[in-house]
């Protein structure tokens, strides 16, 4: 029955009735004149959006809010034409009974990515099946979030808005530095609906750029091609930029490793600056100096940065000068890193505070077993390198081990290996403005813990 038969005020109390129910509200390319019930949309499709049916047993995980459905969950498809990576598509239960909708892959592992709960349709009906909509929708909340965690600030404009799946827009990952908006694609329907995410950005106050950067491995993984990537970025974007954070400034580099600039070792660096007065500190794969610059405005007698990538060494002494520091007391080398802790065991040196973040490990689970070995021997040098009663704040990034949960077993392996006694005195995380998905603990990838070491 449609709404505009009846009176005015009928039609209202009508049309909210069905909207409790479950009405999907289409975007206008897709919208029929009759309303859907949640049984009409099992047995019916709006025109041209194709239904996924999951097998029997396979559903409730889904409707839990995991976002990524794999294809071994799918029993069939419903729809032709069949549906093209990117499309818009309905994921139903065994009897055909929607449970949300998402963006549909017909090449990658994971068949849908869920964008919206069957649930969340009747609640707010403005976003159904439409990702122009829902993009606008989740990037501003995703904006407000960072609003209530007093980001940005005078003291700190280096920041992560959008984190995947914590907020709700899975493959998204968008580090704001400044006016730059830095967006990391990691789905092969990101790249289908570049402009739309481009224009979200844009509305940003405060935003005047956008440096899209594709995961290449990740979407290569997704079943993207790569080669139909186009090079569009703007002419006026800067290859550098100057950010601040905790009140420290830093010169990051746009090409630099992943988005230009780890954001989320935030906290865990200021940590680092309550804690170093009257010490001395040895940062191991330190880049561009983000946990060296914390202990020496944290009062540190001096400070040591070691890495390989000589870019980064570069941007990291830019750094000390920039801040105003002394030089001679923030001082960073090039040089392997086993090769550096092997040496200065050699010269029997020690530090009050060794701090060790190496880069990822275990991309990936297959990889597990040999990165579990070279974490041990890391974090074994590492901890002789820690005077007796000192503190040694080790890293993963690799989510592989960090879902895993056998990091710290690795370290008490690794203190047994150096001969030295361990306790945990803090552990956390990434950044609060890194939320994470319950539903989704695959989003978990940073593990850092704060050990004594005697």
């Amino acid at each position: 029955m449609m709404c505009k038969a009846y009176p005015p005020q009928v039609a209202a109390k009508k049309c909210a009735t069905m909207v409790m129910l479950g009405v999907l509200q289409f975007p206008s390319r897709l919208r029929h004149s009759l309303f859907y019930s949640s049984s009409q949309i099992a047995s019916s499709r709006p025109q041209g959006v194709a239904k996924v049916v999951l097998k029997k047993g396979k559903t409730q995980l889904f409707k839990d809010g995991s976002p990524m459905v794999y294809s071994g969950a799918v029993d069939r498809i419903i729809g032709k034409p069949p549906p093209q990576t990117g499309d818009v598509v309905i994921v139903a239960d065994g009897t055909e009974n929607p449970i949300g909708w998402g963006l549909y892959n017909s090449v990658s592992m994971f068949c849908v990515r869920l964008m919206q709960l069957q649930h969340e349709s009747t609640r707010d009906p403005s976003c159904a099946l439409n990702i122009e909509k829902l993009l606008q929708t989740r990037i501003a909340e995703a904006g407000q979030l960072r609003n209530s965690l007093g980001l940005p600030s005078t003291n700190t404009n280096a920041y992560r808005l959008v984190n995947s799946e914590g907020d709700r827009l899975s493959g998204l990952i968008v580090d704001v530095f400044g006016d730059i908006a830095v967006v990391a694609s990691s789905a092969a329907w990101l790249e289908k609906y570049r402009n739309e995410v481009e224009s979200c950005l844009r509305s940003i106050d405060g935003v005047n750029h956008i440096n899209w950067r594709p995961s290449l491995d990740v979407l290569k993984e997704d079943g993207f091609d790569i080669s139909s990537l186009k090079q569009t970025q703007s002419s006026t974007l800067p290859q550098r930029s100057m950010v601040v954070e905790n009140r420290i400034s830093y010169a990051i580099s746009l090409e630099g490793q992943k988005t230009g600039f780890y954001t989320d070792q935030r906290e865990n660096r200021h940590f680092i600056s309550t804690i170093s007065a009257g010490k001395r500190v040895l940062d191991l794969c330190c880049y561009s100096g983000g946990f060296a610059l914390n202990a020496a405005r944290g009062g540190a007698t001096s400070v040591l940065g070691i890495d390989s990538s000589l870019p980064a060494l570069e941007l990291a002494r830019e750094n000390v000068i920039l801040n105003h520091m002394d030089p001679e007391k923030v001082v960073f080398f090039k040089q392997d890193l086993t090769e550096f802790m092997k040496g200065a065991l050699s010269r029997e040196e020690t530090w009050d505070i060794v701090i060790l973040d190496p880069p990822k490990l275990a991309p990936r689970k297959k990889v597990l077993n040999n990165a579990t070995g070279m974490y041990r021997n890391l974090n074994s040098l590492a901890m002789r390198l820690t005077r007796s009663g000192g503190l040694m704040m080790t890293c993963s990034c690799s989510g592989a081990m960090t879902q895993s949960g056998k990091f710290l077993g690795i370290l008490q392996s690794a203190a047994a290996m150096a001969g030295r006694k361990i306790t945990v005195v803090r552990e956390a995380g990434a950044a609060s403005d890194h939320p994470l998905d319950p539903s989704y603990p695959q989003g978990q990838y940073l593990s850092n813990f704060l050990l004594r070491v005697l």
